[in-house]
């Protein structure tokens, strides 16, 4: 706290002599046209006299004033604050591009108006979703037309819509971060487990020659001279789990000099690799690289895939390999896409020749970014990221079943899987993809780490009885679904079913069989909270072919309208008649014998006629209900007793209300 204080007093003193350090201006700019966005930021807080070294600086109080009233150069002010929030945004430091962009939409210059805009996705970057919607708003409101940053602005609005509901409803995933070594210096990512052994890429240093890179400015041929970096993304591996306290991380293979290599991907025999290699100023390609069949674990020199991956002046990389070997997948910016990059699969030949690459369409891909595929053959599920739909922010995970020749709808996996940054690479430990790790930049300031990532279960269990006796019913049918997925269970004689769901969202539960009335039972997410893991649910149906008398519907002494406890009563048969859209029904009415037998027919039949109103009133139509009065002609019980006495219980049970089935 003390040195925030003291940076913020020399922050303000410097200021006072409002002087421009063009140098560092000009050098920052050098940096930020090279995408060298670290060191631009670290410049242009430097030409604003703000301490390079700064890490987690604070906006001074009072500097937007400054910046308009007191600075004889008040267009390199803006320049500068505009150019800083940029950089600082461009290596991900999210929470200080925040404090710069709420400056910058103070700005009148026309060429800083994407403020806002940016502003707003730093805002639902740091999970500030209210906030961020109002920026989006804004940038609306300031800019009319069609171009994308518009369309990208409607998207940002519903995906803050979408993250505000998923955080408030997490799903059942625990996501955590590796606290061990892996994750060290630099970026972390792209895992893949092979066997016993964790393969991850990483930018941590390995160390520098001292060589020294020339950097420059296309416009203003200023040069910038400065060491080469140390932090390379190479290839590692940890020889069993990645979580234990202490772990080697060995590299795989031997760096390239000069090259940068990431996302490994195999063959299922383990003796060919497939690789992104870049350089600095290249496009990114996708390698081959092998290993003889005599176990030696020396890798071959990487080779070149071909034209039907790599196209010269465009970008392939991201290779992975489908688990029984007959698909290679991989993000490219290829033309014949959608959009940016695109995901693209190439047939794996017996030979090991690769088929002529094939886009995966438009289902999968967006107008944005596909990247990072990750297929299960066992199931058929096609996960990947996406920064082109509706999500939490930057790359979310996608999950879309299909074959290669059609794909459903891509769903997102929501929160905890995904965040307000990027997520991406998903490697599984088991088959069914129920425990794996990820890559995602969520607890970092700038950079990839890998995440441990397990789904939970909710189970749901119970009994399909007959309502009529209680025993169970086999061949029952119990279907469970959510608004994307449906799962069946069929009962045996103990008429039991039991769900192991990966699903907390509003659930609803349909019991069926033959000669029964079907029930649905739906749940809301609050609700399936508070069963926590595991709850029950017996569930009795009704047969179709018995009367179903409706306890406690009563009436008015003497009347035929409905008492406010008995419409409540009501939704019952409602309920039925939603479930089973198809059944046409009798009302009847019955009485006990006290009256005449005129009178309690009249009475009856009105009677019936007011339950067929209620639900008339509900939506039911009409044409599926008929009234009917039966009076006291059809006892279910004695209205006396043998000695000629009255029987109260008896009439009890003869004044009902009940339906029976006409019509399936």
């Amino acid at each position: 706290m003390k040195l925030k204080i003291l940076l913020v007093f020399m922050l303000l003193g410097s200021m006072a002599s409002a002087q421009f350090v063009t140098n560092s201006k000009r050098v920052a700019d050098v940096y930020y046209q090279n995408k060298e966005y670290y060191a631009a930021a670290e410049y242009y807080k430097k030409s604003l006299l703000i301490s390079p070294d700064s890490a987690g600086f604070v906006v001074p109080y009072g500097f937007e004033t400054k910046i308009k009233q007191e600075s004889p150069k008040k267009d390199d002010y803006e320049y500068g604050v505009y150019r800083l929030a940029e950089s600082l945004r461009q290596y991900k430091n999210f929470k200080d591009a925040e404090r710069w962009y709420s400056i910058a939409i103070g700005f009148d210059n026309p060429r800083y108006n994407l403020a806002n805009f940016w502003y707003g996705v730093c805002l639902r970057a740091n999970q500030n979703y209210d906030e961020a919607i109002v920026a989006f708003k804004t940038f609306q409101q300031k800019n009319k037309g069609n171009d994308e940053y518009l369309e990208r602005a409607k998207r940002e609005l519903a995906s803050c819509q979408f993250a505000l509901y998923e955080v408030s409803h997490p799903r059942l995933y625990a996501v955590n971060r590796v606290q061990n070594n892996l994750n060290e210096g630099g970026s972390n990512y792209a895992p893949v487990w092979r066997g016993n052994t964790f393969i991850f890429t990483s930018s941590r240093p390995i160390g520098s020659e001292g060589k020294s890179v020339v950097l420059t400015d296309d416009k203003s041929n200023t040069r910038v001279t400065r060491k080469q970096s140390p932090y390379v993304n190479a290839i590692y591996e940890v020889s069993g789990s990645p979580l234990e306290d202490k772990i080697r991380v060995t590299q795989l293979p031997a760096a390239i000099k000069g090259k940068e290599l990431a996302a490994a991907a195999f063959l299922p025999n383990g003796k060919t690799m497939y690789l992104t290699i870049w350089t600095a100023k290249d496009t990114r390609k996708i390698y081959q690289r092998s290993r003889n069949s005599s176990g030696n674990e020396d890798w071959s020199a990487p080779v070149e895939l071909g034209g039907n991956v790599n196209i010269s002046g465009f970008n392939a990389m991201q290779p992975f390999v489908s688990g029984n070997g007959k698909y290679l997948i991989f993000s490219s910016d290829r033309p014949g896409g959608f959009g940016k990059y695109d995901l693209w699969y190439c047939a794996i030949r017996s030979d090991g020749s690769l088929g002529q690459a094939v886009n995966m369409g438009n289902v999968v891909n967006t107008a944005g970014d596909e990247e990072a595929p990750y297929y299960n053959v066992k199931t058929k599920k096609l996960l990947f990221s996406s920064n082109g739909k509706i999500g939490l922010g930057g790359f979310d995970f996608y999950e879309s079943e299909g074959d290669f020749d059609s794909w459903s709808e891509p769903r997102n996996l929501g929160f905890p899987f995904n965040s307000s940054k990027d997520d991406l690479y998903f490697t599984p430990v088991d088959a069914e993809d129920v425990e794996g790790y990820i890559s995602s930049d969520r607890s970092s300031l700038c950079c990839l780490e890998i995440f441990h990532l397990k789904r939970e279960f909710l189970n749901i269990r119970g009994r399909i009885l007959d309502c009529h006796n209680g025993k169970p019913l086999e061949n029952a049918i119990v279907s469970i679904s959510d608004s994307l997925q449906e799962y069946k269970f069929t009962t045996g004689p103990d008429g039991k079913y039991n769900f192991k769901l990966n699903t907390n969202r509003q659930l609803k539960i349909t019991a069926e069989k033959e000669k029964y009335l079907t029930k649905k039972l739906s749940y809301s997410y609050d609700q399936l909270a508070q069963k926590d893991t595991l709850f029950t649910e017996d569930i009795c149906l009704d047969p179709i072919d018995l009367p179903i008398v409706l306890k406690d519907v009563l009436y008015e002494f003497d009347k035929a309208e409905l008492t406010e406890d008995s419409k409540l009563k009501m939704e019952y048969v409602y309920n039925v008649m939603i479930d089973n859209p198809t059944i046409e029904i009798e009302l009847g009415a019955h009485t006990d014998s006290k009256g005449t037998v005129e009178y309690n027919l009249d009475l009856s039949n009105r009677r019936a006629q007011s339950c067929v109103d209620f639900l008339i009133s509900r939506g039911i139509p009409a044409s599926r209900m008929t009234s009917k009065g039966y009076g006291m002609s059809m006892p279910i019980a004695p209205n006396k007793l043998p000695n000629g006495k009255d029987n109260p219980e008896g009439r009890a049970l003869n004044r009902r209300t009940e339906f029976k089935v006409m019509k399936k």
